[in-house]
């Protein structure tokens, strides 16, 4: 009978809304893996009352609904369709809702892939929100699949989330969150240009993060991100490796959009936040990668990125 949940991929995201869906469901046994096996933040949801499993085999053969937080396609088509898969230990009829940022062509394809080799369902599910909303459980997501799928999931996706949106079918929630994540990055490179400015007046930077939070101006990226860079703290809440991988899968699903549907708009404000991502992750010896997003000040005070692309 399958009655349990596993959660696959325990780093900073997925060890939080592992924990949180352990101590909220202590009545429901939540098995946990990562492929790294003595990863720090699987202690988060261990001592939240998670049970660690060592093989995909282990966490999965009892699971009707099968989470996974992994990290780039490859990443994800490795524990979902490789040799030791979920396609290959789950059981039929299992619900798996994936909540990495994929893009909706790789979507579809692993929804189609797990439906013919084994008749396991699938939700993409991606998330915003950061390290923060994973934690305290207000986490955006933004939902693809079927409605009856979705639904059975929605009591777990409420636990670790504030705002469960169901965009339509398979890839839908992919779709949306390729535009959130331009937003993201519009916004990121906005507030490192206006604390610049800031600082080319005088001005102390926290006064702008504290009056213009309450105006038309206000972000989330300002409030919360905003402090991290005056302090220049650059602790990952999400890395700048991710950020770009998103924004690769933005200009890639772009360059598919032209090829089926003619020309598109350049996307110069995606382009220049890439850029400037891009040299800081590869800052540091490539080290620069493993830095949260609000690091992209470094773009601007330490690489000085060539102008933006032009419209």
């Amino acid at each position: 009978m399958m009655t349990g949940i596993a959660f696959l991929g325990m780093g900073v995201m997925g060890s939080a809304m592992a924990a949180n869906l352990a101590q909220a469901r202590k009545e429901t046994t939540i098995k946990i893996w990562n492929r790294t096996e003595d990863r720090p933040d699987i202690q988060r949801a261990i001592a939240a009352g998670a049970v660690q499993c060592y093989s995909i085999d282990e966490a999965v053969a009892d699971a009707s609904i099968i989470f996974t937080c992994l990290g780039d396609v490859p990443d994800v088509k490795t524990v979902l369709l490789g040799d030791d898969g979920v396609v290959n230990h789950a059981q039929p009829n299992t619900l798996v809702v994936e909540t990495s940022t994929i893009g909706p062509g790789a979507a579809r394809n692993i929804a189609q892939a797990l439906e013919e080799r084994q008749q396991i369902r699938f939700l993409d599910a991606p998330v915003s929100g950061g390290d923060i909303g994973a934690q305290q459980g207000t986490l955006t997501f933004m939902v693809g699949g079927d409605r009856g799928d979705f639904e059975q999931a929605l009591p777990w996706l409420e636990i670790m989330g504030a705002n469960i949106t169901l965009c339509g079918p398979v890839g839908s929630g992919q779709a949306v969150k390729l535009c959130n994540q331009v937003l993201c990055a519009g916004h990121m490179a906005a507030l490192c240009e206006a604390l610049n400015l800031a600082d080319a007046q005088g001005l102390d930077p926290n006064l702008v993060v504290e009056v213009c939070s309450t105006g038309a101006a206000g972000s989330w990226a300002l409030a919360n991100l905003g402090p991290k860079i005056i302090a220049s703290d650059f602790a990952p809440g999400f890395a700048m490796e991710h950020m770009v991988k998103d924004l690769r899968l933005v200009l890639e699903n772009l360059q598919a959009a032209q090829t089926v549907g003619g020309d598109r708009p350049p996307f110069p404000v995606t382009q220049w936040a890439n850029q400037c991502f891009q040299k800081v992750a590869a800052a540091d010896n490539g080290d620069g990668r493993l830095q949260g997003t609000q690091a992209a000040i470094r773009a601007y005070r330490e690489f000085s990125p060539s102008s933006p692309p032009a419209t």
